[in-house]
């Protein structure tokens, strides 16, 4: 297409307004000209200006002020104490960006307020900008598509702003001007000072169902979402998340890890566990088991920590819930897995003495199973001394010397019998109580066990005569 003059003249800045073929340029430091189907009609704004900007409306910045004017009349339409940078209309002509060298301001401008003051002259009267955010960031390029602000800042990152939320696009290691976008590419175009030029995806419909998203406007963004790839569906999924849409999100997510915390948010348990088999990740498994604790389903907690064989998980859960066949199963898995702590700590709470006992043995903590069987089998303390003795003497026989055998030397066990006799009778009586007795239980250690026994002995003899 050839390029043909249709004006031509001096100026110092040239900025286009917001209907066809109009302009303004600033010829100086104290004269801006308006013109009008192009040089046909001609006004003038005699003041100081360092510096104009287009669009809606004619902005005209001096020393600390930013000015605005209507391009029909050039009547004042208000008068700000911004000290700019740089001013960014959109294409609908209604929001604006107004950049400092500490901040940038995101306005609404009220059009119908700007042609009422316009017309009857009462500009004072109608505030024509509607304030809605401010951001600290300094802004060195920028454009609009949509109501998404896209820009450059000052420590090199390409950013759009849309609602409130900043999203950044890629972080560059030296500066860039933004050239413009490419509805049709659905791409961010940018140069630096030696004119390479570089682009970014970024997708129209993303963005339309980001700024739907933040005006709330739900069933809009729903019917956007059809028209975005679905490599983008996990990142608008975040964005729904942080606006507080987790349910919406958790249906678009493809990320299974996060499709896994949007569940978790939401209780869905049992989608979560079915996210937790794809993941297969212990750190999962343990969320979902907290959660699962919280929502008080401890069947599926088990299932969790058995899913990572945290058995001193399994051990609390089990225990506190009284479920004595499950802390009696997690004794043998446990042992199986050599975990014998919680293997130990199991057989104990389940009354498996013996299998306590030997998980001492096991270990090689022959003293402690000594002192265990003393306590509670005194049966097997003749078996568990000469394995300790047997032991000992591979490393110091005068040390194994001393460890006395009860059979062997009596006088230094005087209750032993007794004891025997005792531990029979507790086998005996023994009985498994549910949890819900516990209040009611009289245990051993509040017992008199010698009495009992005197009293059982006694009993049997009269029973016998009779």
């Amino acid at each position: 297409m050839a390029l043909r003059n249709k004006a031509y003249g001096s100026a110092l800045e040239f900025v286009w307004g917001i209907e066809p073929e109009t302009f303004a340029i600033r010829e100086s430091t104290t004269t801006v000209n308006v013109y009008q189907k192009l040089t046909k009609e001609k006004k003038s704004l005699k003041l100081g200006a360092d510096g104009i900007y287009g669009a809606t409306l004619l902005g005209v910045r001096f020393k600390n002020q930013l000015t605005f004017y209507s391009w029909d009349s050039l009547e004042l339409v208000i008068r700000t104490d911004f000290q700019p940078t740089g001013v960014f209309w959109g294409g609908n002509g209604e929001m604006v960006a107004i950049t400092t060298e500490e901040s940038f301001y995101i306005l609404h401008c009220n059009v119908s307020a700007v042609a009422e003051a316009s017309e009857e002259n009462r500009h004072h009267s109608n505030y024509p900008f509607d304030y809605i955010d401010e951001v600290k960031e300094n802004v060195k390029t920028a454009t609009w598509v949509g109501d998404c602000f896209i820009y450059f800042n000052s420590l090199n990152r390409l950013n759009y702003y849309v609602g409130g939320e900043i999203v950044t696009i890629s972080y560059l290691d030296r500066p860039h001007y933004i050239l413009g976008y490419i509805p049709r590419h659905n791409r961010i175009y940018l140069c630096d000072k030696e004119l390479n030029v570089l682009s970014y995806s970024l997708h129209l419909s993303v963005l339309d169902f980001e700024t739907s998203v933040m005006r709330k406007d739900i069933q809009n963004a729903q019917q956007l979402q059809p028209s975005i790839p679905r490599s983008y569906y996990t990142k608008i999924a975040h964005f729904l998340e942080k606006q507080g849409f987790v349910s919406q999100a958790l249906s678009v997510s493809t990320d299974p890890e996060h499709k896994f915390d949007l569940a978790l948010q939401l209780s869905k348990l049992d989608l979560a566990v079915e996210l937790a088999r794809e993941i297969r990740s212990d750190q999962k498994w343990r969320q979902l088991a907290d959660c699962s604790i919280l929502n008080g389903r401890l069947d599926l907690a088990d299932q969790c920590y058995e899913a990572t064989q945290d058995f001193g998980a399994m051990l609390i859960l089990s225990s506190s819930s009284g479920n004595l066949d499950k802390v009696a199963e997690l004794a043998e898995m446990a042992r199986s897995a050599r975990k014998f702590n919680v293997a130990f700590t199991a057989y104990l709470l389940t009354h498996q003495n013996l299998k306590a006992l030997d998980i001492l043995v096991e270990t090689n903590k022959l003293p402690d199973a000594a002192f265990f069987a003393r306590t509670y089998l005194p049966s097997e303390v003749p078996r568990v001394t000469q394995i300790w003795k047997a032991e000992q003497q591979k490393s110091n026989a005068k040390a194994a010397q001393g460890i006395a055998d009860p059979l062997e030397y009596t006088n230094l066990f005087p209750s032993f019998e007794e004891s025997l006799q005792i531990q029979r009778y507790l086998e005996q009586s023994e009985r498994i109580v549910p949890a819900s007795q516990y209040s009611t239980r009289t245990f051993n250690n509040q017992r008199n066990v010698f009495e009992e026994l005197s009293k059982a002995f006694t009993s049997g003899l009269n029973h016998e005569k009779n």
